[in-house]
């Protein structure tokens, strides 16, 4: 999540089939590319490009770009113009018709809903409307997996209350999902209750329901100050259903283009949003976590980097599908 994104719905967090989320052949769409001696089929998953950060085209010429960059899928964002939450169904079906036109899967729904820890009754009430709206298209789509925020504050600062709160709502919203085949994900993102693979797995708890699963978020861990390699891909364990990709760098100020500040830990702490390899994010060692664990998912790069979107996309998937080949290649040592 495009973390001036989420200065955005902070400010106003209460309003905004049986299609297979892998590629028809994944193997033949995309192993005719090669950069740099590197070829698609050295991927150990498939990788989506997140819409966010082609907001300022059409969906309809985002999927094109993401399409002809070569990427496997797109995960779509759920606010305008992408696909807000009162987009008819009619409209949902041909997005999907216009997915399967350019090979894209769609593997999530990045839903901007939810954030019910800190709402009262009445705000919750409507909060889980969005989230059924979002899962009505999500069915339309054939898409698997839902986002849904869980609200604040830090998980440092929150209370057993907040957690609780959360799991009631999310727990009704799991059962909703359920019943379309659609199933709710959790980000662990910095400045929510779910800042780590801990209280991500306390928040699961408090549900009762195994069917909540996780993102692993390495760049908002990494912000967060928390372990974001093997350690959290072994304590999500089966919970950890789907995977962002992003580079972040600690600055000594913001000011600058690209960077934000964030409550952390450590107080109030400046970041700048980095193409993949740049910043200080380490994905190599989750990278081999997640493959030596046996995840099957997918990744989603969300690079939000102050350069031209479709530069960064591109460099951002040159750049995983190079550190991809390098663990595959250890592995096979």
């Amino acid at each position: 999540m495009d973390h001036n994104e989420a200065s955005r719905e902070d400010q106003d967090k209460t309003k905004s089939s049986n299609y297979n989320p892998l590629p028809r052949a994944h193997s033949q769409l995309r192993t005719d590319r090669q950069e740099d001696g590197i070829v698609s089929h050295d991927r150990l998953f498939p990788v989506a490009a997140f819409s966010g950060t082609l907001i300022e085209y059409s969906l309809s010429e985002a999927m094109r770009i993401t399409a002809e960059l070569g990427f496997d899928g797109i995960e779509i964002a759920c606010r305008s113009p992408h696909l807000p939450l009162d987009m008819p169904l009619q409209e949902a079906r041909k997005v999907r018709e216009r997915a399967e036109e350019l090979g894209l899967a769609i593997p999530a729904l990045a839903g901007y809903v939810g954030y019910f820890s800190n709402l009262t009754v009445e705000e919750c009430k409507a909060a889980v409307e969005d989230v059924r709206q979002l899962i009505q298209i999500a069915s339309v789509l054939g898409v698997p997996y839902v986002r849904v925020f869980p609200g604040g504050p830090n998980a440092f600062k929150a209370e057993e209350h907040h957690y609780e709160q959360a799991a009631r709502y999310l727990r009704a919203c799991v059962e909703e999902a359920a019943e379309s085949g659609v199933q709710i994900l959790i980000e662990i993102h910095n400045q929510t209750l779910t800042e780590d693979a801990v209280s991500a797995m306390k928040l699961q708890g408090l549900t009762g329901d195994d069917r909540l699963g996780f993102i692993h978020d390495a760049g908002n861990m990494y912000i967060s100050d928390v372990d974001y390699g093997a350690e959290s891909v072994q304590q999500l364990g089966a919970s950890l259903r789907h995977v962002h990709v992003k580079d972040e760098r600690r600055m000594a100020t913001a000011g600058e283009e690209g960077t934000f500040v964030n409550l952390t830990r450590h107080g109030n702490e400046a970041f700048m949003q980095c193409r993949l390899g740049e910043g200080e994010v380490d994905h190599a060692p989750l990278l081999a976590a997640l493959h030596q664990s046996g995840y099957s998912g997918w990744i989603t790069l969300e690079c939000a980097a102050p350069y031209p979107a479709v530069e960064r996309l591109a460099y951002d998937l040159k750049e995983i599908q190079r550190l991809m080949a390098e663990v595959k290649a250890q592995h096979q040592r």
